[in-house]
């Protein structure tokens, strides 16, 4: 994967000093607690669940902080959002997907979500992709909302989630041709493919 330049510039977050920062492969324990945290605090936007992930070894979080491009958002020395970028589908070069987008509660609402959606996003273009896309749980107003805001569409596209009956991924996109950053909204949720 590509690296890029990420934006490090301060908000009115906490200290003031919040930036986003791309994890490097070396940063698995930083990646391991930010998502076992979001796990936990919210356990109903993402298809994975902290029981299941809290029972990964090393050997496993230092394979997932390699196989997508992880950023955090960083205050005080401590992550308090993360979201990452892959590859899309096999057979499909020019998507990639957003998954695992989550900010703490006491951080929502102050732009956090955007600019971890505009890190990904500006990781997709630099890496070729034509199209961000992502799946969001249904039954998860707030992070649908939120990634409309930001100007994500809805594709048409539901499937079943694996290993819940009854419950169901709708998937939304973001054109990348634009050189426009995305809205704010600051919510979280889940993208499809990753559990």
């Amino acid at each position: 994967m590509r690296s890029l330049e990420i934006e490090r510039r301060g908000d009115s977050a906490g200290s003031g000093r919040t930036e986003i920062r791309a994890l490097g492969p070396g940063a698995w324990e930083v990646l391991r607690e930010v998502r076992l945290r979001a796990l936990a605090e919210s356990p109903h936007a993402f298809t994975s669940t902290y029981e299941r992930e809290s029972t990964f070894d090393e050997a496993m979080w230092r394979q997932r902080a390699t196989t997508c491009l992880w950023f955090v958002a960083v205050d005080g020395g401590r992550s308090v959002g993360v979201a990452g970028g892959m590859h899309g589908p096999p057979g499909d070069p020019a998507t990639r997907e957003l998954i695992g987008m989550w900010v703490t509660p006491t951080h929502r609402g102050r732009g956090l979500a955007r600019r971890l959606l505009n890190a990904v996003r500006e990781w997709a273009a630099a890496d070729g992709a034509d199209v961000l896309s992502l799946g969001v749980r249904q039954g998860n107003p707030g992070a649908r909302s939120a990634y409309l805001a930001m100007g994500l569409h809805p594709t048409g596209r539901i499937e079943p989630e694996r290993d819940r009956p009854g419950r169901s991924i709708e998937f939304l996109s973001l054109p990348l041709r634009s050189d426009r950053s995305v809205g704010d909204s600051g919510h979280h949720g889940e993208a499809g493919r990753r559990r």
